[in-house]
């Protein structure tokens, strides 16, 4: 069997068989296979597609290039999040503890933020001490513990994922619904979780701006979950508007705090109790997701998850020093409050980065004082900017001109939960 046949089949529109589906992702791995190749085999796929049988052996044959946690010592039912990503989306840091004080054990392995979308590990590191690099005895230890943690995925864990992730990035490979969820799922079912729910974000500030393709996706890695004995459901929530109030990674932990205290914005609970519900669902346990995070037992999760992971949950978030606003230019109400763009100004004025090995500032960030719905009068702010450096500001509010609109009729109210698959 060789590359060039591989190739050439998926290119004239064949079905791959399971030989050459695991020969391919394991001679990739192990460099025995060029990136020309493996960037020419992506693009096929691109094109022609991938079966059902073919797509869940190209999960298999890449959960099969690394490790797989085992989970087994954990006394709890297991189960985990992924979202799909958006602006303000701060959920996992309200979700995981409220999990663990539900009975279930998460242990939530995340990325970091890229573009326009924030990352859960920058925003975590921004609290002082925390460490989201952690050996796997102390994964297991803190989730054995604490009932939650948050971490970073370890190198042992689908190798060839990492690989085929960074090439798609550079050969415009990336838009495409089997390879994003043999992505997604091949990272998640090798954690080793008894079950998942997905959060598969719609709208202008998420990776798949409508509907009928946020929901192929979500179907997709439903069925991928189901076809390797992980029980998954999947919620479509909206992303048009910002999540919560804030966006930026300090500002994300903070809202999350307050959250947890029993004070966060209604959308940002009514997403992150809907996952908690689809959690206790699948893993057959009887709570009341609602009742933790009002009784403080969530947010003792969280405090003692932090502090398992070398954090202090005391202690004072760092602040970007400089302020500006956006202002109102007329009076009525606020009809419109776009995602993407509040994200974009996010990133611009420090917490997002355009390549992984850039650094973000923690304190940066938007703060959306008024969502849509709200009664503004002209001149007042609608956004807070946050910056390290003032001389940011201009870039981030060329990136809100016509991020929102203000008439005179209330808008139609959206769900935030859109649809559920499973």
């Amino acid at each position: 069997m060789n590359a060039i046949d591989v190739i050439r089949a998926k290119r004239d529109g064949a079905e791959l068989s399971d030989d050459q589906i695991d020969y391919f992702v394991d001679a990739y791995t192990r460099a025995e296979i060029a990136d020309e190749q493996a960037a020419a085999l992506l693009m096929a796929i691109v094109w022609r597609g991938m079966s059902p049988a073919e797509l869940s052996r190209w999960t298999a044959a890449m959960i099969a290039s690394g490790e797989r946690l085992d989970l087994s010592p954990i006394a709890r039912p297991t189960a985990d999040k992924h979202s799909t990503g958006g602006v303000g989306d701060k959920v996992s840091l309200v979700l995981a503890p409220v999990a663990a004080a539900c009975g279930i054990a998460d242990p939530m392995l995340s990325g970091r933020g890229l573009g326009h979308t924030g990352g859960t590990l920058d925003k975590l590191e921004a609290i002082p001490g925390f460490r989201v690099d952690l050996a796997r005895d102390e994964m297991l230890d803190c989730l054995g513990r604490v009932g939650c943690v948050i971490c970073a995925a370890g190198p042992g864990l689908t190798p060839a994922d990492r690989k085929l992730y960074a090439l798609r990035d550079v050969t415009g490979t990336v838009e495409s619904i089997p390879l994003i969820a043999s992505s997604i799922m091949s990272k998640k079912i090798a954690e080793g979780t008894d079950a998942l729910v997905l959060d598969v974000k719609v709208g202008s500030g998420a990776f798949l701006p409508d509907i009928s393709s946020a929901r192929a996706l979500a179907e997709t890695m439903v069925a991928l979950g189901t076809d390797h004995g992980v029980k998954t459901s999947a919620l479509l929530t909206s992303m048009d508007t910002p999540l919560g109030r804030a966006a930026g990674n300090a500002l994300e932990v903070a809202e999350s705090v307050a959250t947890l205290s029993g004070s966060g914005p209604e959308d940002l609970v009514e997403v992150t109790l809907a996952l908690a519900r689809e959690m206790l669902e699948l893993t057959g346990l009887s709570a009341d997701p609602a009742e933790r995070l009002s009784d403080g037992s969530a947010a003792r999760a969280f405090r003692n998850m932090v502090t398992a992971q070398g954090g202090d949950p005391d202690a004072t978030l760092p602040e970007a020093p400089e302020r500006a606003e956006v202002r109102a230019r007329s009076s009525g109400v606020l009809q419109r409050l776009d995602a993407r763009a509040v994200g974009v100004a996010a990133w611009r004025l420090g917490a997002g980065r355009a390549r992984k090995e850039d650094p973000v500032n923690a304190g940066a960030g938007v703060v959306c004082l008024h969502k849509p719905g709200n009664e503004i009068s002209e001149g007042e702010p609608i956004l807070e900017l946050h910056a390290e450096d003032p001389a940011r500001f201009p870039s981030a509010c060329a990136a809100l001109e016509g991020a929102f609109d203000i008439g005179t009729e209330p808008p139609e109210p959206v769900p935030v939960i859109l649809e559920r698959i499973a």
